[in-house]
């Protein structure tokens, strides 16, 4: 069938999933040959177990619902071709000394691009940054919103469990296609290094390690991707202030005196970097029994003085319900599995306080007036 039957022109504009683009721009659309009175349609993937084949075969039979599907694995010059494609994508507009889609920038950190990128940040471990991050991106997904998330806690790599993802990322040469989980694109170091070893590295080392992870990780442009970043103010943060400039820093504490304290030094930090620190979510606020009464058990009002410390708003307070912490363990996060609880409904509350709050100002230099 030619490239021009309507058939093959619907089929090619099918859109994949996990890479945000149709089949007859990723080259996934092979033959489409009439067998009697069906179709055969051939799937050109670069792995024969393509983790989303089951939704394309779907999407395939909406169009042709008695069309055969069969799968071909790409040969090395259509993975080549692949490749090609994805860098020139991703690629934005090349600085002084750069040439177009070889060593420029991914166009999602340009400083006109509509991607947010969001720095979950906090002073300290055991707050809940993490199940924060993921709750949070899963939220923005189900809103609408393209959503990726890169696990930066190169100590501490928790994402790909908590978001429940079973596939590891695609790595076609110095390309890597995120993982897919409940609408959210996921990199993690925890996918390329094994779960009981520790990483034991320099600063070089993970300054490198975490720019290949935004810089050659298969991102596109969402609409918001999340960092969740390590505790404290070592070399990941030094790093994410360079590789990022962009990013939009957002403090988690619970409601003990302690945890704030060091989230506003975590805070202040950001500012030296001269990051944009947007608002303090408070986690683990308190916890609803059985009796619909409020247990304050780490305290109270630790967030609302770190925001008024900061001068920012709180833009949350999130509840402790042991739902989120199982849903943590097995990879069944709560916003998906437990929509309509208290504690989903206050992560989808804080995705629409975020959007709602609008990207950080830019000032650039060359407008400045003198």
């Amino acid at each position: 069938m030619t490239p021009n039957s309507q058939y093959y022109r619907e089929l090619s504009a099918v859109v994949e999933p996990q890479m945000v683009r149709t089949l007859g721009e990723l080259g996934f659309l092979g033959d489409v040959v009439e067998t009697g009175e069906s179709l055969k349609v051939e799937l050109v993937l670069p792995v024969s177990s393509w983790p989303n084949l089951a939704l394309l075969e779907a999407s395939i039979q909406q169009i042709v619902p008695d069309a055969t599907v069969v799968v071909r694995p790409m040969d090395e010059e259509e993975l080549l071709g692949l490749r090609n494609f994805l860098r020139g994508a991703m690629a934005g507009d090349p600085g002084p000394g750069e040439h177009a889609h070889g060593d420029a920038p991914p166009k999602f950190l340009d400083k006109l691009s509509k991607t947010r990128i969001l720095g979950i940040s906090s002073g300290k471990g055991g707050v809940g940054k993490s199940s924060v991050t993921v709750n949070l991106a899963i939220a923005l997904a189900q809103s609408g919103h393209d959503v990726g998330v890169l696990d930066a806690d190169v100590y501490g790599f928790s994402l790909p469990k908590m978001l429940g993802a079973v596939n590891d990322p695609i790595v076609l040469g110095d390309t890597v296609i995120p993982t897919l989980a409940h609408g959210v694109r996921c990199v993690s170091m925890g996918y390329f290094v094994p779960d009981e070893q520790p990483v034991i590295w320099r600063g070089p080392m993970l300054h490198k390690a975490i720019q290949q992870l935004v810089s050659e990780a298969w991102w596109d442009e969402p609409d918001f991707l999340l960092i969740d970043m390590p505790p404290g103010t070592g070399d990941v943060a030094l790093t994410l202030s360079e590789v990022l400039p962009r990013i939009e820093m957002y403090v988690v504490t619970t409601p003990q005196a302690a945890a704030q304290r060091v989230a506003q030094r975590s805070a202040y930090a950001a500012r030296k970097l001269k990051l944009s620190v947007r608002g303090v979510i408070e986690n683990m606020s308190w916890f609803t029994g059985d009796d619909a009464k409020r247990y304050e058990i780490f305290g109270a009002g630790g967030g609302a003085r770190l925001a008024q410390e900061l001068g920012i708003a709180l833009l949350g307070q999130i509840p402790l319900d042991t739902k989120l912490r199982e849903g943590g363990d097995v990879g069944e996060p709560i916003v998906v599995y437990d929509p309509e609880s208290e504690v989903s409904l206050a992560f989808k509350a804080l995705a629409a306080t975020i959007v709602n709050q609008g990207p950080a100002r830019v000032y650039r230099q060359e407008l400045k007036l003198s």
